[in-house]
């Protein structure tokens, strides 16, 4: 259950993303229940790619990137997000799935908006399991 309910969270920070910033966004119908209909199963795709990347590729690049971000007191943790966003846009459409982000600057941003929606539903939204 908890796997799902971390799917769902993440597809809804990534929706909030793609609604915020004009970069980041799936290709298909754009308005509409035919928009709803096409942009379900990609959105769940990508957030499952987001989080493979996050479990297995951002914890080895965190690593590495130690004196970056003891040296820009955190600030290299953005770039970090950043760069896992264009991963699993890059990913997403190796394998065919209509997503895309364009730009450096607009996965910096569509990064922290996701981690903050992340953030918001799971200390508003969820109950503590644990």
């Amino acid at each position: 259950m908890r796997f799902v309910t971390w799917l769902l969270t993440t597809a809804a920070a990534v929706a909030v993303a793609t609604w915020l910033f004009d970069g980041i966004y799936f290709t298909g119908p754009s308005s509409g229940s035919a928009e709803i209909q096409h942009k379900v199963l990609p959105l769940l795709l990508v957030s499952l790619i987001l989080g493979a990347i996050s479990s297995f590729v951002k914890p080895v690049v965190t690593f590495f990137s130690i004196p970056f971000i003891i040296l820009t007191i955190g600030l290299f943790l953005l770039v970090i997000n950043a760069l896992m966003l264009m991963l699993t846009a890059w990913i997403a459409g190796q394998v065919g799935i209509g997503f895309h982000v364009t730009g450096f600057w607009t996965a910096v941003w569509g990064s922290l908006v996701i981690t903050l929606v992340n953030t918001f539903i799971d200390a508003v939204v969820l109950e503590d399991d644990d």
